[in-house]
């Protein structure tokens, strides 16, 4: 059974918790927390499960990593602290863990990552054999092993499409809803996520490996963007009022051009109420989906919808994008040590799951 640590228990850290305990090859051995007051707490608990685990939540990380396990899930947000993150999963790396997470979205296309973020990384790499992979769903399998498996189906292809189209009132996390993202905020206000290269320094590294997938040489990446108004003021379930006049929905897309035309897109539709925006694209039943279209011969279109956590899309995007990288962990750990991308490490059948109850 290979050791593993969750460092984190949000939201998706709550995932991570229940797939290392479903996993047949790993055993969940330390849960890390921040806030003093998960501290003590069993990992079932604070996995959502009903039932214990026998693992208790701890701040020590030094002692946690002292203890020397072999794999680590880094679970804790890197949006808006991405130099704390990176520490951390250096710290991880150092002590010769291998390290899955979705935390960095730099380091999804590591080839191409800024020196900052990457050189850290194979320097601690180096000196404690350990190995990395991050991906996540959008960016992530949504855009990586997913339309390059329907791609394959074709003869000929024109466009690659791959759509998040969400209501962002059911993602819980408040701050990046209205601040990075910026809903609910005077259309004046420039959000972080939205503002001039920031897409393309999220998705590029998606754009890029497709592009490096499918054999294609990018002459550029280009971005789109558009934002609506909220015409009505709407009050939602998870995050309250959201005020007539202010952002209520947003569209941008991330293209990568080839021979001066855009093959291969990254598009987002979001919104904070159904009622904004209403001629974009919408998911079938309102909430959120990630759907991949092939444009050629044939026209292929793949829609995705997954809920966790009573029904929750957010939830069941987390649980997706942590799905991905436990399951990666026992192809890591024997694997050489180094940093590895969706390119390099397979998505596999859910082999020793099919019927498992959750213990």
């Amino acid at each position: 059974m290979i050791s593993t640590v969750v460092w984190g228990t949000g939201n998706v850290g709550r995932a991570a918790v229940r797939a290392v305990e479903a996993h047949p090859a790993l055993k969940l051995v330390n849960v890390l927390v921040h806030n003093p007051e998960k501290v003590g707490r069993d990992a079932g608990d604070l996995g959502g499960l009903d039932h214990q685990l026998g693992v208790a939540a701890t701040d020590d990380i030094e002692a946690v990593l002292a203890a020397g396990p072999q794999a680590v899930v880094y679970a804790a947000s890197g949006d808006i602290r991405p130099d704390e993150a990176l520490d951390d999963i250096v710290r991880a790396l150092r002590a010769g863990a291998v390290v899955v997470s979705p935390a960095l979205y730099p380091l999804y296309d590591h080839r191409n990552a800024p020196p900052e973020f990457r050189d850290p990384v194979l320097a601690a790499i180096a000196e404690g054999g350990g190995s990395l992979f991050a991906s996540g769903v959008d960016p992530g399998w949504g855009n990586d092993v997913l339309p390059l498996l329907i791609s394959g189906l074709g003869t000929t292809i024109d466009v690659i499409r791959c759509q998040e189209i969400f209501d962002y009132s059911t993602y819980e996390q408040p701050d990046s809803v209205r601040y990075l993202v910026g809903m609910g905020q005077p259309m004046e206000y420039e959000p972080l996520m939205l503002m001039e290269t920031i897409p393309t320094m999220v998705w590029g590294g998606q754009i890029r490996m497709m592009a490096r997938a499918l054999g294609v040489e990018l002459d550029e990446i280009r971005e789109t963007m558009a934002r609506r108004p909220l015409e009505t003021t709407v009050t939602t379930r998870t995050m309250g009022e959201f005020e007539a006049g202010t952002q209520g929905a947003v569209r941008f897309e991330v293209q990568g051009i080839v021979e001066g035309e855009a093959r291969i897109v990254i598009e987002h539709v979001t919104r904070i109420h159904p009622s904004c925006a209403p001629d974009w694209p919408t998911p079938p039943d309102g909430t959120g989906a990630h759907r991949v279209i092939i444009e050629g011969r044939p026209r292929i279109e793949v829609t995705i919808e997954a809920s966790d956590e009573g029904e929750n899309r957010s939830a069941g995007g987390n649980a997706t994008a942590v799905g991905r990288l436990v399951g990666a962990i026992d192809w890591l750990v024997d694997a050489e040590p180094g940093i590895y991308d969706a390119l390099d490490v397979p998505l596999r059948p859910a082999v020793g799951k099919l019927g498992r109850k959750q213990r």
